[in-house]
């Protein structure tokens, strides 16, 4: 004949303790690994939209500059940049980001006016020989235009070619200057697209080289 077992209330005490610990170790793990992953996302997100914030004040940059020293051309410019920047809205918008520029000032680097145009015939103003690497601590984002892989430069007549390595994923491409923009070196789409990281629209860490 079984006997069956019974538990002394101090037993059933324990038991019940016991469950609420294992629950409450179980409750803690699915809480930090929730609050690891959202700020996974959180950074994620911050890079991307500081690649967004970066490239809107540099075309920004590039309008005043233009609007502030016209010449025959400033117009189809500005036009040209003033799209350019309505693109990178809807980017920041798709991307979760602030649609205000100014909240953004922060974690953009502030646009540099465009030089001078250098004197194309004799060289005159270009800065850096071919083989030499220029724009030393410059970040590259994208300037958000189309077309075949280019980029656009304030310190580069049209033509020039430059190496943009990034160093993060020693990923290169050689693109030709085919325009003028608020900063140092800025990649369209297609030249961006083939070295950057995912998910990322600035490249912190870039070697620019003039190569001809």
């Amino acid at each position: 004949m079984s006997r069956k077992r019974t538990l002394t209330p101090r037993k059933k005490i324990a038991l019940l303790l016991g469950a609420v610990v294992l629950g409450g170790g179980s409750a803690a793990t699915l809480a930090a690994t929730s609050q690891a992953a959202s700020t996974s996302t959180s950074q994620a997100s911050s890079v991307v939209c500081d690649g967004l914030a970066t490239a809107r004040a540099n075309n920004e940059g590039f309008i005043a500059a233009q609007r502030a020293n016209p010449d025959a051309q400033s117009e189809a410019r500005i036009a040209n940049r003033e799209a350019v920047i309505e693109e990178i809205k809807r980017k920041q918008e798709a991307s979760g980001c602030s649609a205000d520029a100014s909240d953004d000032e922060a974690a953009a680097p502030e646009a540099e006016a465009p030089d001078e145009a250098p004197d194309e015939a004799s060289g005159a103003g270009q800065p850096g020989a071919v083989g030499d690497v220029v724009c030393a601590g410059s970040t590259v984002t994208l300037s958000g235009e189309g077309g075949a892989p280019a980029a656009s430069s304030n310190q580069f007549p049209a033509g020039t070619e430059l190496k943009v390595t990034n160093l993060d994923n020693d990923k290169s491409i050689t693109v030709e200057v085919t325009s003028a923009s608020g900063s140092c070196v800025l990649l369209n789409d297609a030249a961006f697209e083939e070295v950057r990281e995912a998910g990322k629209f600035l490249i912190r860490n870039a070697r620019i080289e003039r190569v001809g």
